[in-house]
């Protein structure tokens, strides 16, 4: 998508083609701006994002790794939480004040994202079951990441960097794309297989590996990565070299750990069970051993908690 054409289209402009104008650029002798382009790119990137991509906007910030935005709502939710279990977090790219664009959306009376995917980009494939992307690391050595590596399909771990060889994406249907994010309908991502022997896991496109049915992995924030079908996991090992190899074996200790998450994947969550008010008994006070004198602990009946 270039920045720009959806605006025109969302809003009911028209984009004309020129096939016999004449495009130049002339540079200044100083550039105005910084030589390291990332953080004005992904400013743009989550401005356009934020203002016109609704419900799709997420793709953005897991194509660019960027940790997705406290969305509201959210904070309430997980207050109760310690520091290092909140799963969403702020980016930390400031892309300015965009109220003043969105009332012009509304103004212009624009249409939605999904509107445009629908009519004008439907090669784009939208991606919502995305539960965690980012570096993939091992603890027995966080200095090396998951990467896509230099040959095709034979994914290595490699010392961690910010280029997109190293974006993972885990899915809630068990698919791990390694590498860009494709997402496009005539174009594979990459996936995670077995390949039904040895101990070298492979990168296939996700149509040919779907054929074999050994591209799915059960897998949450510091546990095994484990294939469904084989039950065998992907692990690290020591090489001749010292570093380490991927590979495949029986399960042993090792765990894994992913850079950001989506939604609520990997927590623990109690929910409200619906009981009618006629079954619920009522609460029990309970005094507290001596060392407490005066306080009282309200015992909940059991079936007013459930948990998943």
């Amino acid at each position: 998508m270039t920045l720009g054409t959806n605006e025109v289209w969302q809003c009911s402009g028209r984009v004309k083609v020129l096939p016999c104008s004449r495009v130049a650029h002339l540079e200044r002798h100083h550039k105005p701006y910084s030589l390291d382009l990332s953080i004005p790119l992904k400013q743009n990137a989550l401005r356009v994002a934020e203002i016109w991509m609704d419900e799709y906007k997420d793709m953005v910030y897991m194509a660019w790794n960027i940790p997705l935005q406290l969305r509201p709502g959210l904070e309430q939710k997980q207050r109760w939480m310690k520091e290092e279990e909140v799963v969403v977090t702020n980016s930390r790219i400031d892309f300015g004040d965009v109220s003043s664009r969105m009332e012009l959306q509304k103004k212009l009376k624009c249409k939605t994202f999904d509107w445009y995917l629908k009519n004008v980009y439907p090669v784009l494939k939208p991606i919502h079951s995305t539960a965690g992307y980012g570096r993939m690391k091992n603890p027995l050595d966080e200095s090396v990441c998951l990467d896509q590596g230099a040959i095709p399909g034979k994914p290595i771990m490699y010392y961690c960097h910010q280029y997109s060889s190293q974006n993972v994406y885990y899915h809630l249907t068990g698919e791990v794309y390694v590498g860009t994010l494709i997402a496009e309908t005539d174009i594979d991502d990459c996936c995670l297989t077995h390949p039904g022997k040895g101990e070298k896991p492979t990168l296939e496109p996700c149509s040919k590996a779907v054929k074999n049915r050994l591209h799915n992995w059960d897998f949450k924030p510091g546990r095994a990565v484990l294939n469904r079908t084989t039950k065998r996991c992907v692990e690290t090992k020591r090489d001749t070299s010292g570093g380490y190899t991927f590979v495949l074996q029986t399960c042993t200790t090792q765990v894994w750990t992913l850079q950001y998450t989506a939604g609520n994947w990997g927590c623990f969550v109690l929910r409200l069970a619906v009981t009618p008010k006629s079954q619920l008994l009522p609460p029990t006070p309970i005094k507290l051993s001596t060392s407490s004198p005066g306080a009282l602990l309200v015992r909940l009946p059991h079936q007013a908690f459930s948990s998943f």
